[in-house]
């Protein structure tokens, strides 16, 4: 069996005293290649889950490995070259900067691995073809609908390569058809072999997944695989 690309075990999560619980003895397991949903409502801790998977926060309690990696064990300038090489985000709210073009913003993604500019920019040329949108390199986000934004947005996630897209909430602003197309960008991307977890509170978008983990006040209540959903 290969080493999985993130793992959880007995991580808890407190804030503030006296300690508020985000996440109480989470184990999670999500091998390379895989494609699932953490889906929940507003509250039950699924966005404390993505942050400490992305190395963005730091659990209270517990291991987190991240690419074979104890994250527990590095510094912060050690998570930051972590995130840099293995880890893509994608938010709701796309986080562009409106005055620099498509182009740039996506090379933006490359900004803190050493790659030259020139190079940055061909790169993040490659990535807006990869997601249907080499006609609109030199549009701004203003020049842009939001299915276009979002997908410049998962342009910049994925222009290193990174084994691991972290996927927060990515239809969450986007209307049915266009939502449907990122939906479809992020399959296209699993099965070239990117390991994609999408955190929702929608369970319509989780059902498209081929696997769900269920999250409530703090806990995962429900792990399941729909196999005839996974990638061929």
């Amino acid at each position: 069996m290969t080493e999985p690309i993130i793992e959880l075990h007995g991580v808890t999560r407190s804030y503030g005293s006296p300690p508020t619980v985000a996440l109480a003895g989470v184990d999670l397991r999500v091998e390379r290649g895989e494609m699932l949903a953490i889906v929940g409502p507003s509250g039950s801790g699924k966005s404390t889950m993505l942050n400490l998977m992305g190395t963005l926060d730091r659990a209270s309690s517990g291991d987190i490995r991240i690419a074979g990696e104890d994250t527990t064990t590095l510094t912060d300038a050690e998570l930051s070259g972590l995130r840099a090489y293995t880890i893509g985000f994608v938010f709701q709210q796309f986080h562009l900067a409106d005055g620099v073009t498509a182009v740039e913003n996506v090379a933006t993604g490359l900004l803190y691995t050493g790659v030259p500019l020139a190079e940055r920019r061909r790169r993040a040329a490659v990535a807006l073809e990869r997601v249907g949108l080499g006609h609109r390199l030199g549009h701004r986000p203003s020049e842009l609908s939001g299915g276009e934004r979002q997908r410049v947005a998962i342009a910049r996630a994925v222009v290193g390569e990174p084994p691991l897209l972290l996927a927060d909430e990515p239809t969450g602003s986007l209307d049915t058809r266009s939502g449907a197309a990122v939906v479809e960008i992020l399959h296209e991307l699993n099965r070239s072999g990117t390991t994609v977890v999408v955190i929702t509170h929608d369970v319509e978008l989780a059902a498209r997944l081929p696997r769900r983990v269920s999250i409530r006040d703090g806990r995962i209540e429900l792990d399941q695989h729909d196999r005839t959903l996974e990638v061929a």
